[in-house]
């Protein structure tokens, strides 16, 4: 049986997935602040968008206005798509607080209700036809109930997979912290990216690693990537090996 694929919009990243995600696929986006998340699963909506994919995005940490400038920083300018029912912003925010937030939408009341939150997900995903997701972050939902995290995300996946949309869950974790954000989400998750941006010898690299992907071989090593002024690079021909003293780089002739 062939597996469907989404592509992920980003350059050299579906070669590291051996052609992109595996539709339907919940993927958690883990890392520290400063990574590029953000950027990245933005990315992923906006190449859907190209591909005539609508999709959603769900701020919980961001002022939907500001999601949009951010965005249009990158050329991805969205009032077209919303225009035109392709695209739509959850407002997860604001609790629909300010002459803006009034103009949205799809606004959720009470953002510590997770049950209005997938209510709202859910509608703007029917009236949308999405097929991609990203929520930002995931991670908010259950900061302050961390035993309730893989319950929040099981209902997540069984709502955006059920509704045939392919999803990136953002989730954050501390500079030094070595898991993915939340007790047990790793393991209701279809997979894990995982974004870092390490200091060695007085200077930044940026980095990423597959940890996870039902439904696909990937990489198996860890990947130099690139924030351009047209958004993420995924080096997938470059190794990065982060060692005590330094940093090597390397090279592959194929994907594992």
């Amino acid at each position: 049986m062939t597996i469907q694929r989404v592509s992920t919009g980003i350059p050299g990243m579906d070669k590291i997935l051996n052609g992109g995600f595996p539709k339907r696929n919940v993927v958690l986006l883990s890392g520290g602040p400063g990574t590029g998340k953000t950027i990245f699963a933005q990315q992923f909506l906006y190449g859907g968008l190209k591909k005539g994919e609508p999709g959603i995005y769900v701020a919980l940490e961001e002022h939907p206005v500001q999601v949009r400038l951010n965005m249009a920083q990158f050329g991805w300018e969205v009032r077209h798509y919303e225009e035109k029912g392709k695209f739509a912003i959850v407002d997860a925010f604001t609790a629909g607080i300010g002459e803006a937030a009034k103009r949205e939408r799809y606004v959720v009341r009470a953002v510590d209700d997770f049950p209005s939150i997938v209510d709202t997900i859910r509608a703007a995903v029917k009236d949308t036809g999405a097929e991609r997701a990203v929520i930002d972050s995931v991670t908010t939902l259950y900061i302050t109930k961390p035993a309730a995290a893989r319950g929040m995300v099981m209902q997540l996946k069984r709502v955006l997979s059920g509704l045939g949309c392919t999803s990136i869950l953002v989730s954050q974790v501390s500079v030094t912290e070595r898991g993915f954000g939340g007790p047990g989400v790793e393991h209701a998750a279809d997979g894990i990216i995982r974004l870092d941006l390490d200091e060695i010898a007085g200077s930044l690299y940026r980095s990423l690693i597959v940890w996870k992907m039902r439904g696909t071989s990937h990489s198996m090593r860890r990947h130099p990537f690139e924030i351009t002024d047209e958004g993420i690079v995924v080096y997938s021909e470059k190794t990065l090996s982060l060692g005590r003293f330094g940093v090597e780089e390397g090279s592959v002739e194929s994907v594992e």
